[in-house]
């Protein structure tokens, strides 16, 4: 069997660039690479890597691999790709390296350094997805987002003054202001697609308790039910907010609280017999959660129904 060789780290931009062929960044802690630029110079993009940087890419075509969830695509215009620092991306299938992006952003965190940005960037869910789930945009969105890139290209390639990097910094930050609310719209003009998949979530959470999975598997986590969803635990928190208000960890809370309940009022269980039956280790942290939820211990619960 082949040994599977660990994703390359990419520390500086300037190391980047000489892995795609690319002159030497203008700027050594920020970068924005055109598909023009790639096109005059000869390199090899690399496969999986990872980058110690946020790189934001726009994307004018995406294949039917690049998949929202596990549907395909509806908008043809293209989309934005986002990835935070020290995240594994790319791809070793020469069919998805072939995408060329039209504009790719490539921030050092030390660019961001002293300045509010450094914070409020983090707090973008959209960094912590997975590169599937791909911001897709509409023609005018398109429009939009791409002004924002030139405006960022002139001032990277203009003369540098006392303002410049007070610009490059507002624009980066009205970027991620548009991206945040396309993705705020994405997830109701694909409400559909999320009320299948929060159909077969409830599939997964129903199966795991109704067949005793927890005996043997524990509490389901977020990270399980997002891998059984093929999505990260971020996008999957964020749809399930947008259809139901709450998070994946209190979606969870809700059915284990549902599943109480019943076996509460429906067998003979001793409150520390269901605890275990739902994949709790400890008794007393299944008590403090239902009383938590129900403002009644499992006792009192179960009373009230005697």
């Amino acid at each position: 069997m082949k040994k599977q060789e660990s994703p390359h780290t990419f520390s500086s931009l300037t190391e980047a660039h000489r892995a795609f062929g690319l002159p030497q960044p203008q700027h050594p802690l920020i970068s924005l690479i055109g598909s023009a630029m790639i096109e005059d110079f000869e390199g090899h993009p690399p496969g999986a890597h990872v980058l110690s940087f946020y790189k934001i890419s726009y994307r004018t075509q995406l294949s039917g691999k690049v998949r929202y969830g596990q549907d395909y695509y509806d908008f043809d215009e293209g989309g934005l790709l986002f990835a935070a620092p020290n995240q594994v991306i790319g791809s070793n299938e020469p069919e998805m390296e072939s995408q060329c992006s039209l504009y790719t952003l490539l921030i050092h965190p030390d660019f961001l350094w002293g300045q509010p940005l450094a914070k409020k960037i983090k707090q973008y869910g959209f960094f912590s997805y997975t590169a599937n789930e791909t911001l897709h945009l509409s023609e005018k969105e398109k429009e939009t987002i791409i002004n924002i890139f030139k405006n960022i290209k002139d001032e990277l390639e203009s003369r540098i003054d006392d303002f410049s990097q007070d610009v490059i910094f507002s624009q980066i930050e009205l970027l991620l202001n548009y991206a945040n609310r396309f993705y705020k719209r994405q997830f109701i003009t694909r409400q559909a697609v999320n009320n299948t998949l929060l159909q077969k979530l409830e599939e997964i959470l129903d199966d795991h308790f109704n067949n005793e999975r927890t005996l043997s598997d524990g509490l389901p986590s977020v990270q399980h039910l997002a891998d059984q969803l093929n999505l990260s635990p971020s996008y999957l928190s964020d749809m399930l907010r947008s259809l139901t208000g709450q998070n994946a960890q209190q979606h969870i809370h809700n059915k284990l609280i549902e599943k109480a309940k019943e076996k509460l009022t429906t067998t003979n269980l001793s409150v520390s017999e269901v605890a275990y039956a739902l994949g709790f280790e400890h008794p007393l942290s299944f008590s403090k959660l239902f009383k938590t939820k129900t403002n009644l211990s499992p006792v009192e619960f179960r009373q009230t129904f005697n």
